[in-house]
């Protein structure tokens, strides 16, 4: 076992996908450094104490007690609030996450989610499955309008799958007075929102869970919602009041929901969203991706020959500090 590997992959995989095969593809991208696996909690504390880099879902205390060598730790989660960033701020460890490596995945089960809806295909699924030949009526994706909240890595994935569909979109972001790839941008206000939901058949939620888009959807979205509307949730659970889709939905305030995401997550089995025909549920599967090492290397990568350059790091959420 190597002495001072450049990079130290942790033991704690993610989506199911095994941590050897994301250690293969930075020994690829990395022919010319140390790329160390470590398999145990031992390895873990023995590799990690002379790390430059390490890469895992997690780091906690103990390890970064010992990581005198350590200048990024590169999280392989979109999401970094679970991490101690107050402590890997006083160390002067540079982090990064995994943000963009799910866009595309999330962008194409999002239209796949409208397309479903706009043809009807689960109730050609579900007569399927009581051998039932007959007609039902369908309609059009096209000409719709689309309103995408969040208009980052997989809002804008999600827009760019759009272009070829023929419908008008709408973006929600912090900063409208930027632009961005949709016919028209606006900002969080209520009332922009709510004038954005007043005119969509498709809502697709994209955007971080925070303070200001936490509980985002709730009754009073859903009441300037149109009752032919369709709300796409492909970012975290806690943006959409849950009491409140399963009152819209019951009651046809909108069309129907596809949920990627839930609140709570995962959803109890005796959950009533389980029993609404107009709710699609997937298990939070929407950023799994057979190229996610793969697109997640590239970064870690990247990331070193900037740390060598001492340039500002790709995903970087904090800055790393001499040492």
């Amino acid at each position: 076992m190597t002495t001072k590997p450049d990079v130290v992959v942790l033991r704690e995989g993610t989506e199911g996908l095994s941590m050897e095969s994301y250690a293969e593809a930075l020994r690829e991208r990395l022919s010319d450094r140390t790329v160390a696996l470590a398999r145990t909690p031992k390895q873990e504390r023995e590799l990690v104490a002379n790390a430059r880099v390490v890469t895992g879902t997690s780091i906690d205390e103990d390890l970064l007690a010992r990581a005198d060598r350590l200048e990024l730790f590169a999280c392989t989660f979109a999401g970094t609030d679970h991490l101690p960033m107050e402590m890997l701020s006083d160390h002067g460890i540079a982090v990064t996450n995994a943000g963009g490596i799910h866009a595309p995945g999330i962008a194409e089960q999002a239209i796949g989610n409208m397309l479903t809806f706009a043809r009807r295909l689960h109730e050609g699924w579900r007569r399927k499955q009581r051998s039932e030949w007959r007609h039902f009526q369908s309609s059009e994706f096209t000409d719709s309008t689309v309103t995408v909240v969040g208009l980052g890595s997989i809002g804008e994935a999600l827009v760019q799958r759009l272009q070829g569909f023929e419908v008008h979109t709408i973006g929600v972001r912090y900063t409208p007075e930027k632009g961005g790839p949709t016919d028209e941008v606006v900002g969080f206000d209520e009332d922009a929102i709510h004038d954005a939901l007043s005119r969509s058949e498709y809502v697709v939620l994209a955007c971080p869970l925070n303070d200001l888009t936490r509980g985002l959807v709730g009754h009073e979205e859903f009441a300037t919602m149109q009752p032919d509307a369709v709300l796409v949730n492909a970012a975290r659970g806690g943006i959409v009041d849950t009491d409140a889709v399963v009152s819209a939905l019951r009651w046809s305030k909108i069309r129907g929901a596809a949920l990627d995401v839930t609140d709570p997550e995962p959803l109890p089995r005796d959950h009533p969203l389980w029993d609404l025909e107009n709710c699609l549920i997937t298990p939070h599967t929407g950023g799994h991706t057979p190229k996610h090492w793969d697109r997640l290397a590239d970064i870690v990568a990247e990331n070193l020959t900037r740390l060598d350059a001492g340039d500002e790091l790709e995903n970087q959420l904090l800055a790393p500090e001499s040492k």
